[in-house]
């Protein structure tokens, strides 16, 4: 009897739990199946696949210029990044050339598409550690971006500007100063997000030291982006391979060494302070000169042509019926998205339509890592842990 007795209370078990597949920490859904010693967490394995849309596979039943829309709806807060990386490599693929005023209108929204996208992660990762304030001061200047957004492509989200060879459109007049205007507001408002959180007691009690990605892991997962970056490497694409001119500008790249999610924060705080002077940069040496390429065949003629010229009219209509064939071959293109290196690999076979369309997402790559961050720390620590990777699940499950 008194052997039984012992072997009850000497008998160790844990708990399996599920987290999600609802969580509000996250851009989509999630599932995180957690085995749990009281609230310290043993294992973590995450579960996706509850959002896929099957973006890649739509891709190729569709011409090249009608993939654009597609992409839009893979990290849907960065849909210009998204965008250009499909663009450029679909213009790889053309050996096509494009002129210096679309570069830096790129340049210059994928910058503000970053500021953007670092927005919301900062915005909902300090609401769901408990700073409100930081929210709504976030959506305040996203809010900004948004509206320059519908003023240049009609929409505030879902984008489509950038085209192969170019843009969609020229910038509309009032365009620049309203992109000044919120270049001018954005330092100061960055310095306010810094005084609510970098020295904030609760804050620093559940992000330094909390959730290490130690620099050989780092490197081991393939992870990319801000948590590369926090981990020590300084690797950025727009340095280490320049693409759209980014040679021409001049910015730092911000690293830290600790590994944590309190290094992950300051990294991207310090992103969006040197995306503003990019943008800046692109703002005040804007060249003059068309917006798209001169590339009969592969970008639809001016839509003023079509109302004096039959040619015109009819190759805009063979263009948008049948779209263009380019060389067989395949080529791949990789930029620096805000969450990390997102690359587009093309394989064409000289039809219309492409035969292969892949996306290395940054998301899904970064994902990996959780477990590491997570096990072995507090339950509580998770979702400090999950926001620190800034995930977005349209990407992630593509």
């Amino acid at each position: 009897m008194a052997d039984a007795i012992a072997d009850r209370t000497t008998k160790h078990e844990t708990m399996t739990l599920n987290m999600g597949p609802q969580h509000p920490s996250t851009h989509g859904v999630l599932r995180l199946v957690l085995e749990l010693d009281g609230e310290t967490v043993l294992r973590c394995e995450p579960v996706i696949g509850y959002l896929h849309t099957g973006i890649e596979k739509s891709c190729e039943d569709k011409p090249y210029f009608k993939v654009v829309p597609l992409t839009d709806r893979m990290d849907y807060l960065a849909p210009m990044s998204n965008n250009l990386v499909y663009a450029l490599a679909v213009e790889k693929l053309l050996e096509l050339e494009v002129p210096p005023k679309a570069q830096w209108v790129r340049v210059m929204m994928t910058e503000l598409t970053r500021i953007s996208s670092h927005l919301v992660w900062l915005g909902t990762h300090a609401m769901d550690l408990g700073a409100m304030t930081v929210f709504l001061y976030c959506f305040r200047e996203r809010e900004r971006i948004n509206t320059l957004y519908e003023l240049l492509s009609g929409v505030r989200m879902m984008s489509s500007y950038f085209r192969i060879g170019g843009l969609a459109d020229d910038m509309p007049p009032g365009f620049e100063g309203e992109v000044r205007s919120l270049l001018d507001d954005l330092p100061a408002r960055i310095d306010d997000y810094e005084q609510l959180l970098t020295t904030n007691e609760i804050f620093l009690e559940r992000t330094r030291g909390v959730g290490v990605l130690t620099l050989q892991d780092a490197l081991d997962m393939g992870v990319s982006g801000p948590s590369l970056r926090a981990s020590g490497v300084a690797w950025d694409l727009r340095k280490a391979h320049p693409y759209e001119s980014y040679d021409k500008f001049a910015f730092e790249v911000p690293t830290r060494q600790d590994g944590d999610v309190y290094s992950r924060y300051l990294v991207r705080v310090q992103e969006m302070r040197e995306s503003t002077k990019i943008a800046r940069q692109a703002l005040d040496g804007m060249p003059s000169g068309p917006w798209k390429a001169d590339a009969p065949g592969y970008v639809p003629p001016d839509k003023k042509l079509l109302e004096t010229s039959m040619e015109a009219l009819i190759y805009h209509f063979k263009y948008f019926t049948e779209g263009f064939s380019p060389p067989a071959g395949d080529v791949y293109q990789a930029i620096e998205s805000p969450k990390g290196e997102i690359g587009c690999l093309l394989s064409s076979d000289g039809s219309p339509k492409p035969r292969r369309v892949h996306f290395r997402g940054p998301s899904f790559i970064n994902l990996q890592a959780l477990p590491k961050f997570v096990e072995g720390r507090l339950l509580a620590d998770v979702v400090a842990c999950i926001g620190s990777i800034d995930i977005v699940l349209g990407e992630v499950d593509r």
